[in-house]
């Protein structure tokens, strides 16, 4: 998979919809009961940039991004502006805020994880693409500085393997790996200063 390892322009992307889609399959019997099937066992996010496109400086951004990418050919970074930290989007990142593993005293790497949830049936979605800088690391509760980070795949490398059963967290920033979703933009013009590109539609990679 291509991937140029570069952000949409944030200040355009803030003005976006979409969200998370999933797969789920109904069957509704002849009594009028369903059976209920999820064919996706990970959730997949969808976007549309166009509404964040505000001028025409804009969308010289947007063209321009999207011709070096060739359209749908090659990925890239998208910060989703609700949903970007390892915390809510208003709170400071913790390095307590996400468990990623526990120690046996042998393993040093460990994948960024989010959960989602409230304990019922906490969704646990794979973090590939944190934000460089922004790593914070605890073990047992205390925050350690001796880890490295391979920002393209989310894999966490501690300098020292933590003792057995050791609660291993991390906090983060992170940005989600998307593409074009078609190989066209409408532009329209409506006006001499300004203009719009109504569908600019943004899905993410699955990995």
């Amino acid at each position: 998979m291509s991937f140029d390892d570069v952000r949409f322009p944030p200040q355009i992307s803030r003005g976006s919809s979409g969200g998370p889609e999933r797969r789920t399959e109904i069957v509704v019997t002849g009594s009028g009961a369903e059976e209920r099937n999820s064919r996706w066992a990970d959730s997949r996010r969808r976007y549309n940039a166009g509404f964040g496109v505000k001028s025409l400086d804009d969308i010289n951004l947007v063209v321009a991004f999207f011709e070096e990418r060739r359209g749908r050919l090659h990925g890239f970074r998208w910060k989703d502006h609700i949903d970007f930290k390892s915390c809510a989007p208003g709170a400071t990142v913790s390095p307590l805020d996400q468990p990623i593993g526990t120690g046996d005293g042998a393993t040093t790497r460990f994948q960024l994880v989010k959960r989602y949830g409230s304990g019922l049936r906490d969704y646990l979605r794979t973090i590939t693409k944190p934000v460089a800088g922004s790593l914070r690391v605890a073990v047992g509760g205390q925050e350690v500085t001796g880890f490295g980070l391979d920002a393209l795949s989310g894999v966490v490398t501690l300098a020292a393997a933590p003792g057995a059963g050791a609660a291993v967290t991390a906090g983060f920033c992170f940005d989600v790996p998307v593409r074009f979703d078609s190989d066209e933009l409408r532009i329209n013009l409506t006006q001499f200063a300004g203009g719009d590109i109504p569908d600019i539609p943004i899905v993410e990679i699955r990995q």
